[in-house]
C-alpha cells in the first residue's frame, strides 16, 4: 500500500510528550513558553501513522479482550520474527537464547552499568553523544571517560589513538557506542567498527553497541552492524522496534547477548521482564509485514534532508549543516553567527515558538548547535523553519 506521510496527525489531548509535555517544559526552564502554536521538534519519535498491519495487530490484540501476563519465550513467532529482520537486512544470525526483553534502551544501559562494572570503574562515551549515555553512568555512581569524536567541517570521526589510551586504564571496563550516531548521524565504516571492537577485546572492555537507528539510513547508504566485524564474545546490542516503527511508547527493546556468562550477568541485574501483549504482537508484525512501511518512510525522510539542505543553502547559509547518514536527526552548527547560546536559543524557541533540543544536552563544548528531528510532515517543518530564519 502507499502510506501519506504528509497527513497531518492531531496529537494534542493524547498524553504525547512531545505535543502535550509544554507545562512540564516550561517548569523545568527548557522553554519560555509552549502554546498552541508551538511547533516542537525535540523529541525523538515520529508524527507519522504505525505501520498498517501494527494497527491491524493491535487491534486484534484488543479483540481478545484481556490482558494477562505474558512471556514471549514461548512465542516463536516473536523469536522467529526478530531473527529474520535481522538476517534479511543485516545478514546477522542471531540465535533463540541470545535475545533478552528489556522495556526500553536507556533501561538496557542502566542495566549494563550495574551488571558489568564497580562503582569505582570508568565508561567510555563519544561526546556528542545521546544525553541518557552520560546521565545513566553519572547516576549510577560511575565515572564518565569522553573519547570525544573529531569534527571536521560536520563530518565526525574517531580519535582511535585516544580511544586506545583511555581503553587501556584498567579502571575503564565499559563503552557506550551508538551505530549509527546520535545526533551527528554518522554510519561507521567497517573500519571503524573493526577498530573500536579491537581496542575494546584487547583491553577486556565491554561493548555496548546501540544499533536503534540501524534501519533509518539515507539512500545509497549501508549500515553495518558490529556483527559484522566482532565475535560478540564481549560486545552487547541494543536492537528496537521503537525508532524504526515509531512504537517508542511500547518500550520494546531486545538486547542481544551472545557470550553466556555476560548474558547471565545481565539478565540477573534485569530480573525477570515480560513484553505486554501489545509489544509482543506489534514487533511480531513490525518485522514481518513492516518492511513496505520502512521503505516508504526512508524515501520521505530523504526529501525531508533534502528541503532542509536546500532551505539552509538559500536562507541560513551561515547553519554548518552535514547530511546525515543514519538516524532522522539533523546537527545543526550555529556557531557562524558569533551569537552566544542564550541568544541562540532565545530566538529559536521564544521568538520563533519552536522546540528544538540544546546542543549542550549532547557535551559540553556543543553549546551553539540544535538538533532537529525531522520524521514530521514536510509542511511542519517548512513552518517551523521559515518561522526560524527569521530571527536570524
Amino acid at each position: 500500500m502507499k502510506y501519506n506521510f504528509d497527513k497531518i496527525i492531531n496529537r494534542k489531548g493524547t498524553n504525547s510528550f512531545k505535543w502535550d509535555a509544554g507545562e512540564i517544559l516550561v517548569k523545568i526552564g527548557y522553554a519560555d513558553k509552549f502554546n498552541d502554536e508551538t511547533i516542537p521538534l525535540f523529541v525523538a519519535d515520529m508524527d507519522f501513522e504505525c505501520p498498517q498491519p501494527v494497527l491491524d495487530a493491535l487491534r486484534k490484540t484488543v479483540d481478545q479482550q484481556m490482558f494477562g501476563y505474558t512471556t514471549q519465550m514461548t512465542s516463536s513467532e516473536y523469536y522467529s520474527a526478530l531473527k529474520n529482520w535481522f538476517k534479511r537486512r543485516q545478514n546477522w544470525e542471531i540465535e533463540d537464547n541470545q535475545i533478552i526483553y528489556c522495556p526500553g534502551t536507556v533501561h538496557a544501559l542502566i542495566m549494563a552499568i550495574r551488571a558489568f562494572t564497580k562503582p569505582d570503574e570508568k565508561v567510555i562515551i563519544q561526546q556528542p553523544v545521546y544525553a541518557p549515555f552520560y546521565k545513566t553512568v553519572v547516576d549510577n555512581g560511575r565515572t564518565v571517560v569522553n573519547n570525544e569524536l573529531l569534527n571536521d567541517n560536520g563530518f565526525y570521526t574517531i580519535d582511535f589513538n585516544d580511544l586506545e589510551e583511555k581503553a587501556k586504564d584498567e579502571k575503564t571496563t565499559l563503552m557506550f557506542f551508538c551505530s549509527p550516531h546520535n545526533p551527528v548521524g554518522r554510519i561507521w565504516t567497517k573500519q571503524e567498527l573493526k577498530k573500536v571492537a579491537e581496542i575494546c577485546e584487547n583491553n577486556n572492555v565491554i561493548l555496548v553497541s546501540d544499533e536503534i537507528h540501524s534501519d533509518l539510513i539515507r539512500t545509497n547508504e549501508t549500515f553495518f552492524p558490529i556483527a559484522d566485524v566482532s565475535d560478540l564474545q564481549n560486545v552487547v546490542v541494543c536492537t528496537a522496534i521503537n525508532k524504526t516503527f515509531n512504537l517508542a511508547g511500547l518500550h520494546c527493546s531486545n538486547i542481544i547477548i551472545k557470550n553466556r556468562l555476560l548474558r547471565a550477568q545481565f539478565q540477573k541485574e534485569l530480573g525477570m521482564k515480560s513484553p505486554s501483549p501489545f509489544e509482543i504482537n506489534a514487533l511480531i508484525s513490525a518485522y514481518n509485514e513492516g518492511e513496505e512501511w520502512l521503505e516508504q518512510l526512508n524515501e520521505y525522510l530523504d526529501e525531508n534532508f533534502d528541503f532542509l539542505e536546500k532551505f539552509l543553502t538559500e536562507k541560513m547559509p551561515k547553519v554548518k549543516y552535514r547530511r546525515p547518514e543514519g538516524t532522522y536527526l539533523a546537527w545543526l552548527d550555529f556557531s557562524d553567527y558569533n551569537l552566544p547560546e542564550e541568544e541562540i536559543h532565545k530566538r529559536i524557541y521564544t521568538d520563533a515558538n519552536v522546540i528544538l533540543q540544546d546542543g549542550k544536552a549532547f557535551g559540553e563544548k556543543c553549546s551553539l548547535f540544535q538538533r532537529i528531528c525531522l520524521p514530521t510532515p514536510r509542511s511542519i517543518i517548512e513552518k517551523a523553519m521559515n518561522r526560524i530564519s527569521e530571527q536570524f
